[in-house]
């Protein structure tokens, strides 16, 4: 990935799982009443803190109950755990914002009224970062969105109208109307005879002008989005959050609608014991296993495992985030073309010795298997990450130029420093690394289709491992292959996950010296990538007991040792995919939205509460 790319996938860090509802609301039962303690001045503190739940906590929990159930009348999809901690969220900021106002009225000497307007324009400041959230995750438009993002003021104002007698001053009803709406008594002293109808007027006057300037907001981040993507940010926010806080597939409809058409290789590396049965298979589709978690091709290497008989290889191809695909629906073409693939194979028992060569950067270490051929490319101990498509798609062509039939050409993504620098090593179309791959891969071809053939003898072994995806191993954990042919030894280490820190190949190379050559691979699944943008193998666990497991497994490969018959084969599969330039498109809208979104936020915010003080100073009722 680039490095834009990379500032996208480091956005996860700032989604987390959204609270259960009723921890939000105990939080902000407790915080109510601490509030209601600091703010209130009567005689007995727990009366005090009674009285913070009442007028502080009530809008907050009626807010976390009912929002939900109005936005999905109105057709959004808002959870109650999500309501409830917005709802806290909210409360936070209206105590926040009052307890400025009261420092300031403390250090300018000003009234109690100015104390109260701080609490209304608090009530539409909640208001208006209701709507824009609603909007945001409820895919909701802002009109509908309206009605639940005011749950919370309108709760509060009606608390507000009642406990304050505003109904006095109306003089409208009889004893039962005054005896409901109008509870002054029952209210601190704060708040009795303090707040007037007009108030409530210029409520919702700053409400709508809050409303505005959301609708305002929303339109110039959105309009970047729509006019080079032809889709909205607000479904790219809604589905990114949605998948990292709660695991739904909705960022897949996003990328539909973004996605491209196109047809790629899948390869087939099939090993079959005498009698017939499969012992182990590599599966190359040449697509990218992203972009991230579960959602399009994220979790493919497991997704190809499943359909598989012999135990299943499933390393990078050279392909780069273009290639991802948009929902895991296409996984299944996939996995049918590869099947197809396999049905395909034509069989030989014999195989060249292993071969490593080194073309500038690069270094390719392959077999010849019958007219086929299995080649693995690395840059390390270079820096690099994905090869794009059509460097590979090159690259496997030059190496059929020695008269070879099917290659299975590996990107190994092995080396990288994570996001560190403007340059992450993505090989491209015209690069010196691009030709050092391509002239590579050409001796190599040809000097593999020059060599003998011995027969072949194939041992594996695997391991799921200890580590979990957060520590940068995936679900298929570590598998080898050790292949022998004319008394050499191969093998062919594949680790589940995205790249691997500096150095850690060479380490694992150094330490097996039980066989010949060693070559270590990554599948570059992106179910390790998660909730965080980079998670290389050895990041986050003891690279000692990573070497110490490989060797081990190497040992377990070479007791498996048992003559094979092998071949290799392949399809071409239509799939959708993010499509050229997509992603970076994609990336540096989301940066830039990111980078001027908050400055953006910020000037609007600046402007809409000076706006609301000036309201209320020139139209309240009471001067200040």
């Amino acid at each position: 990935m680039t490095a834009t790319q990379g500032n996208l996938a480091g956005l996860s860090r700032y989604i987390f799982g959204t609270p259960r509802w009723y921890n939000s609301v105990a939080v902000a039962v407790v915080l109510a009443a601490l509030s209601g303690w600091l703010a209130f001045d009567s005689a007995f503190p727990l009366d005090d803190a009674w009285r913070g739940i009442f007028f502080v906590g009530i809008p907050t929990v009626a807010a976390g109950i009912l929002t939900p159930i109005v936005d999905r009348a109105l057709g959004g999809s808002l959870t109650r755990d999500r309501a409830s901690l917005l709802a806290l969220a909210c409360e936070l900021l209206v105590i926040g914002l009052v307890l400025i106002g009261w420092m300031l009225a403390e250090v300018i000497d000003l009234t109690q009224q100015f104390v109260l307007d701080t609490l209304l324009i608090a009530l539409a400041a909640i208001f208006a970062l209701r709507l824009l959230i609603i909007v945001a995750i409820s895919r909701q438009r802002p009109i509908r969105a309206v009605v639940p993002a005011s749950v919370q003021t309108v709760a509060a104002a009606v608390m507000l109208f009642v406990y304050s007698g505003t109904l006095y001053y109306l003089e409208v009803g009889g004893p039962l109307t005054q005896t409901l709406l109008a509870r002054p008594q029952q209210a601190p002293i704060e708040l009795q005879n303090s707040i007037y109808p007009f108030d409530f007027v210029l409520l919702a006057v700053i409400c709508c002008i809050h409303a505005v300037a959301v609708w305002g907001f929303l339109e110039v981040i959105d309009r970047p989005w729509r006019s080079s993507l032809g889709v909205s940010v607000l479904d790219f926010i809604h589905g990114f959050i949605g998948h990292l806080a709660d695991g739904s597939r909705e960022l897949e409809t996003f990328f539909e609608d973004i996605g491209e058409e196109a047809i790629v290789p899948v390869t087939v590396l099939s090993a079959r014991r005498p009698d017939g049965e499969e012992k182990a298979r590599f599966v190359l589709p040449m697509i990218h296993p992203g972009p991230m978690g579960e959602i399009g091709g994220g979790n493919l290497p497991v997704r190809i495992a499943e359909q598989t008989e012999g135990l299943a290889f499933v390393p990078h191809a050279t392909a780069g985030h273009d290639f991802n695909l948009v929902t895991e629906r296409e996984v299944d073409t996939i996995c049918e073309r590869a099947d197809n693939a396999y049905q395909r194979i034509e069989y030989g028992a014999t195989a060249t010795r292993g071969v490593r060569l080194k073309e500038g950067d690069a270094t390719l270490t392959g077999h010849a298997i019958g007219d086929d051929a299995l080649v693995v490319n690395t840059f390390s101990p270079k820096f690099a990450d994905d090869v794009e498509y059509a460097v590979g798609l090159s690259a496997a062509s030059e190496a059929r130029s020695g008269d070879l039939d099917d290659v299975l050409l590996v990107d190994a993504h092995n080396c990288n420093n994570g996001l560190a620098g403007e340059d992450l090593g993505h090989v491209v179309p015209g690069s010196e690394r691009s030709f050092d791959m391509l002239h590579g891969a050409g001796r190599l071809g040809k000097r593999l289709a020059a060599m003998n053939q011995h027969p072949l003898r194939l041992g594996i072994a695997h391991e799921e491992t200890p580590w979990e995806p957060e520590e940068g191993i995936g679900p298929l954990g570590i598998r080898v292959a050790v292949f022998e042919a004319g008394d050499h030894t191969t093998a062919y280490v594949l680790i589940d996950g995205n790249n691997m820190e500096p150095g850690l190949r060479e380490r694992i190379v150094d330490a097996v010296d039980a066989v010949d050559l060693v070559e270590v691979m990554t599948s570059d699944t992106h179910i390790v990538n998660t909730v965080e943008a980079e998670n290389q193998v050895g990041q986050a666990i003891d690279e000692a007991d990573l070497v110490a497991l490989v060797e081990s497994l190497v040992g377990r490969a070479l007791a498996d040792l048992e003559p094979v018959e092998a071949g290799v084969a392949s399809e071409k599969a239509e799939v959708t995919v993010f499509g050229n330039d997509r992603t970076e498109t994609l990336a540096s809208h989301a940066n830039a939205m990111v980078s001027m979104g908050f400055a953006l936020a910020g000037v609007f915010v600046l402007a809409v509460l000076s706006l609301s003080t000036l309201i209320f100073a020139l139209a309240s009722s009471t001067p200040w």
